[in-house]
């Protein structure tokens, strides 16, 4: 057994199709939403679609992971307990949650993954969570690169990290905004995004700094620079972000990182390996900037610089720049771009205000006063001058091109066809290691010509399966005649029962046994409503761990005392150059008593943690109440 470190590409699915997708354009593994109890409620799945997953996943040693990850009410113990046990018989590797309840369960021997939503921050809650069972760690997304190696080095368990997607501006797993605001808990699968929306900054004064802007909305995650930076650090599992995405998404980001991981699995040959089988064969060109994004940034993974992580114009898709606007026109728009316009595109841009507009391409002809412009009909025309920077959210071709099948994945397999008692034997084995032999009967006849070509094509015709040949041989002592018709019969036989071994030896991690707790790691709780406690079975947990939690979960009782709605790594003092840490050479001056008003009035106070490094968002004087 190889003892190398296997480097995972780990792929969102919406659906059962979305994750077949995933797999073919290279994901060693996927994780989706079960029947219930996802952080993501809007896509909850089927059993049995599931299981469908599992199986065509695990020919290619692929894993499914089910995201179950919300936390859980008494009442929904019992079946959370049960769909447990059928995700298990169902063939999913493992399970991500953030409930400690399940460790206090009767479960199936099914490995347990820490969401981020446990808010791994530390070494010393990350050596927490491995002596309670988990087996893989998900790292909160605002870490650096010396502190992952810090969470590395301290535990044995793999490591998994956020490398592409949408970012949350809280600590996972600590932003009770949208429950405090709306009756809708982030922790309980149903975020409203309360920090999409646009306010207003104004100081103790009620003066208004920056008005309707989206001053809590940052920019979609993008490590590609940096894929070999976060293995060296110890990332093991490259989680990309995207449970609510369509195919044509998963297609684009999943080959592109499927491209950037294996160069660096190449260069790391030594002590690396990939953690899946195959070859995907992509018909498209991969370009993350095509998809669904807000801007890229590498969000703190080289430390706190001055790099614009935020988007305070528009939470929505900007999609890739696509050029600038020289000249307008009562019916269209000049553009300079080395981008190829096409009828169909959504284009956008920053309006005069700051805030974005979007409109459609109706038609595109080249313009006649340069090579490099094109002239753009809109289907409405904007109100926009020249110098405006256009991005392309939409790309007709490109999106055209996702719609169709875009790849496959196939299996190296070696043949062998030989001579047996009352007849022959093919032997298959596949890359993953899994091998059969299929014996059919046919007489012994000498042929009266050659037959070994033909008996070598014959069996190469791997077209219909997941393999493709990588060595045939035809191991006869002489030329016997096998009609080609019972020879291809018999090599579907052996491809459908080489597939079917493959399922068959493919291996589950089972769940690791608890550990005593570490003695150091005593201070990594918060002890209060913060771990999320909400039901009897996690507060037993914690206590049979030695934990005191003072308080439980903010969706079960509003917590006394200062409570803080978010905790944000993200600071708009930074972002306005007026840090007195790291602006003070020339920067502004922002009072400490800032606040957030949405454009109904309501006001939430921002409190500055400079120590911490950290911005709080705290509740408005007149909480609104839910039942």
């Amino acid at each position: 057994m190889s003892t190398k470190r296997k480097i995972e590409l780990l792929a969102p699915a919406r659906d059962a199709a979305c994750g077949r997708e995933a797999i073919l354009h290279g994901a060693d593994a996927v994780y989706i939403g079960g029947p219930a109890f996802g952080a993501r409620a809007a896509v909850g799945n089927a059993t049995a679609d599931i299981a469908e997953l599992c199986r065509f996943a695990h020919l290619y040693g692929a894993k499914i992971y089910v995201a179950l990850n919300t936390i859980l009410y008494d009442n929904e113990l019992a079946d959370a307990e049960r769909i447990v046990h059928e995700l298990y018989a169902a063939g999913v590797d493992a399970l991500i949650v953030q409930d400690m309840a399940l460790l206090q369960m009767n479960l199936p021997p099914i490995a347990l993954h820490a969401s981020t939503q446990t808010d791994i921050r530390t070494p010393e809650k990350a050596r927490w969570l491995e002596a309670a069972g988990f087996s893989q760690l998900v790292l909160a997304r605002e870490l650096s690169l010396s502190e992952i190696r810090a969470i590395g080095e301290a535990v044995s368990v793999s490591l998994e990290a956020f490398v592409h997607g949408a970012l949350c501006v809280s600590l996972s797993g600590r932003c009770y905004a949208s429950e405090y605001l709306f009756g809708r808990s982030a922790n309980r699968g149903r975020c409203a995004q309360f920090c999409r929306l646009a306010f207003d900054l104004i100081d103790a004064g009620g003066e208004t700094l920056l008005h309707n802007r989206h001053l809590l909305s940052l920019r979609d995650m993008n490590r590609s620079h940096s894929v070999g930076d976060m293995i060296d650090a110890g990332v093991s599992s490259f989680k990309i972000e995207g449970r609510l995405k369509d195919a044509a998404y998963v297609k684009n980001i999943t080959a592109h990182y499927r491209r950037l991981l294996d160069a660096a699995i190449a260069e790391r040959a030594e002590t690396c390996e990939r953690a899946s089988f195959g070859r995907s064969i992509i018909g498209f060109e991969p370009a993350p900037e095509k998809s669904f994004n807000r801007g890229f940034t590498e969000y703190f993974l080289h430390g706190r610089g001055r790099e614009a992580f935020w988007s305070f114009e528009t939470p929505k898709s900007r999609g890739e720049y696509a050029g600038k606007i020289v000249k307008t026109g009562r019916r269209s728009l000049t553009v300079e771009t080395e981008k190829t316009i096409a009828a169909g595109d959504g284009l956008c841009f920053a309006g005069t205000d700051g805030t974005f507009e979007g409109f459609r391409v109706n038609r595109v002809q080249q313009s006649e006063t340069g090579a490099a412009q094109q002239e753009i009909f809109p289907a409405s025309m904007p109100r926009i001058v020249p110098g405006t920077a256009l991005y392309r959210n939409f790309d007709q071709v490109f999106e055209k091109s996702l719609s169709r099948s875009t790849a496959r994945r196939t299996l190296s397999t070696d043949l062998t066809l030989s001579a047996a008692t009352e007849g022959f034997v093919i032997t298959a084995r596949a890359e993953t290691g899994a091998t059969i032999a299929y014996r059919f009967a046919c007489p012994h006849e000498t042929a009266a010509r050659p037959q070994r070509e033909t008996q070598m094509r014959t069996l190469a015709k791997l077209g219909d399966t997941p393999f493709e040949a990588r060595e045939i041989r035809i191991d006869l002592a002489e030329d016997f005649f096998i009609p080609a018709s019972l020879l291809t019969t018999a090599r579907r036989t052996a491809t459908d029962a080489l597939q079917e071994e493959i399922r068959r030896s493919h291996v589950r991690e089972t769940r690791a046994d608890a550990r005593p707790v570490p003695e150091d790691c005593g201070a990594c709780l918060a002890g209060d409503y913060r771990e999320n406690v909400s039901n009897r079975l996690a507060a037993a947990f914690y206590a049979k761990r030695g934990a005191h939690i003072a308080a439980p979960a903010f969706e079960r009782r509003r917590p006394t005392g200062e409570v803080v709605l978010m905790e944000c790594k993200h600071c708009l003092r930074l972002a306005l150059g007026a840090c007195p840490r790291h602006c003070a050479t020339g920067g502004r001056t922002l009072h400490e008593s800032l606040a957030l008003r949405l454009p109904g009035g309501r006001q939430f106070a921002l409190k500055f943690d400079c120590k911490n490094c950290r911005m709080l968002v705290l509740p408005d004087v007149q909480p609104r109440e839910h039942s």
